[in-house]
């Protein structure tokens, strides 16, 4: 009996990865390759999100000021 339950624990794993690894592969196949096409309320807020950086990017070329930049890595020795 002891030897049954310990053939049982050594199969345990293996097994368990197995059957993993097969739904894993089962549900790859389920999913659609391509993206989903964008909802008309999606592509409505798209436009207007556009248009306000295009607004926000106008008024800071107007104001003459720089776009925020990002800090240079300094090259120190160490």
């Amino acid at each position: 009996m002891s030897e049954a339950l310990l053939a049982l624990a050594v199969l345990a794993c293996p097994v368990g990865m197995g059957v993993m690894m097969w739904l894993m592969m089962r549900g790859s196949k389920n999913s659609s390759p391509s993206a989903p096409d964008p909802s008309p309320a999606t592509e409505t807020e798209l436009t207007k999100l556009r248009a306000e950086v295009d607004q926000l990017r106008a008024s800071e070329r107007d104001s003459g000021q720089n776009p925020p930049t990002l800090p240079s890595k300094s090259t120190g020795s160490r």
